[in-house]
């Protein structure tokens, strides 16, 4: 089976509007590694969008799938509920941030948590309206779309969308947008399209995807919570990509001072299958009437066994410290490039670039494949698996500028190659990087 004779077939038989990145097509995976059907190897960089925090295949995941596999696929929680389910959500319900009692409630996908806490926060204040950010991603459905802040791709000729959707801008040093800059939008926004009563809540990303992996500033945080006070509004942290171990904490919120009232996860909640959930104040999450929330597939207990094991091998195998490690390379770069402010604990790294170098950046830079390596704007951005080695994270790292190589260079086992020119780190770090590639050694 050849990537080309698929490729054919895929575009023959699926709709375009499912954009595809690579155009090879996988075969199997371990860990941080992606093998194609024609049995190239490739380096995983996007972890099936930020997905595999546990990498493939982990085998405590299998194990614990294939148990679940040999009871029972699936009941629908809501018919004939199972002890999985609960002792989840108590897991939870402990590890979320907040010294108060609290509730969670199981879906699938990311964008069915994002609608659910826009209901539980109108139903818990008999409100409408709500307020997003630009660059902000929050799903592909009508809702989700409405709450993103990027039009294209995600919004062309879809709409119109749900009404009482407001957004301001996010706070963004390279772009010029301050944290006094951000607030002085929602303050507007009250003074000219709705009355901050009519609010139900705020929702942000404590670290955006789309918007760049652009952390959000503490002093920001705190002016959003000290917003929602003030106004009876309620503040959504959505964290559908940042939780379970990304950001070096369980939750990105557990970087800041103030709480949110709910939190969204998903991705690698579950370490590849499909679960999502809402946790949150259990008085606010006790709004919903029963009936109002909940899915079919919703807690799916396949995804649920996965999930168990994957806070398991966030603890057995310190994924936080690991991600906290990953996070911690700060290389330097040639005028022409510039790298953002990555977050102390943010093992996810963007390429920003100024726009007259845009030209060298996309998804095959002068030859150099790198699944994962998503172009946003102005910035490359990754999330790998928080498993992968020193030696696979760094023997592809040339596209985000961590070891000195002219055109052509190739690194262990031929995988990737190809050099970008204008992109180096300094002497110390490009050592300690060519020590990784010649080990192979984890972290």
């Amino acid at each position: 089976m050849k990537n080309a004779d698929l490729q054919a077939r895929k575009n023959a038989a699926t709709p375009r509007g499912v954009g595809v990145m690579c155009d090879f097509y996988a075969a199997r995976a371990e860990n941080a590694e992606l093998w194609d059907v024609e049995g190239r190897r490739f380096i995983d960089f996007a972890a099936g969008i930020a997905v595999l925090n546990t990498g493939h295949r982990h085998p405590k995941i299998v194990k614990a799938i294939t148990e679940q596999l040999n009871s029972f696929t699936h009941t629908a929680y809501q018919i004939v509920p199972y002890a999985s389910y609960v002792e989840l959500a108590e897991k939870i319900n402990a590890r979320a941030p907040g010294d108060f009692p609290k509730k969670t409630a199981f879906f699938t996908t990311g964008a069915e948590a994002v609608e659910n806490a826009i209901k539980i926060a109108r139903a818990a204040t008999g409100r409408p309206g709500v307020i997003a950010f630009s660059g902000g991603f929050h799903g592909r459905t009508m809702m989700g779309m409405a709450l993103t802040g990027k039009v294209a791709p995600y919004k062309l000729n879809f709409g119109p969308f749900p009404g009482d959707v407001f957004h301001a801008p996010y706070p963004n040093a390279l772009h010029g947008v301050s944290t006094a800059d951000s607030i002085k939008a929602i303050e507007m926004l009250f003074k000219a399209d709705i009355d901050p009563k009519r609010v139900a809540a705020i929702i942000f990303e404590p670290v955006q995807g789309e918007g760049g992996f652009n952390p959000a500033p503490a002093e920001f945080v705190r002016a959003l919570r000290k917003i929602c006070n003030e106004h009876g509004i309620l503040l959504i942290a959505d964290e559908v990509q940042t939780g379970f171990a990304r950001t070096g904490k369980l939750f990105a919120m557990q970087h800041y001072d103030v709480l949110a009232d709910l939190i969204t996860m998903a991705k690698s909640l579950a370490g590849g299958m499909p679960l999502s959930g809402v946790v949150g104040r259990a008085d606010v999450m006790d709004a919903a009437a029963p009936g109002g929330l909940g899915g079919t597939y919703a807690g799916n207990p396949l995804a649920v066994a996965s999930a168990h094991a994957v806070l398991e091998i966030i603890d057995e195998e310190k994924l936080c410290e690991r991600a906290t490690q990953l996070g911690d390379v700060e290389p330097s770069y040639k005028p022409g490039v510039k790298l953002g402010d990555l977050h102390q604990a943010l093992p996810t790294f963007a390429i920003e670039a100024l726009r007259e170098a845009l030209p060298v950046f996309g998804r095959k830079i002068k030859g150099f494949d790198m699944p994962g390596a998503v172009l946003t704007g102005v910035e490359t951005r990754t999330s790998s698996p928080l498993k992968i080695t020193r030696g696979e994270d760094y023997q592809s790292l040339n596209v985000r500028g961590l070891y000195p190589a002219g055109e052509g260079a190739s690194y262990a086992g031929g995988i990737l190659s190809a050099g970008v020119d204008g992109i180096r780190v300094g002497e110390a770090v490009a050592r300690s990087m060519a020590a990784a590639i010649a080990s192979g050694a984890p972290a």
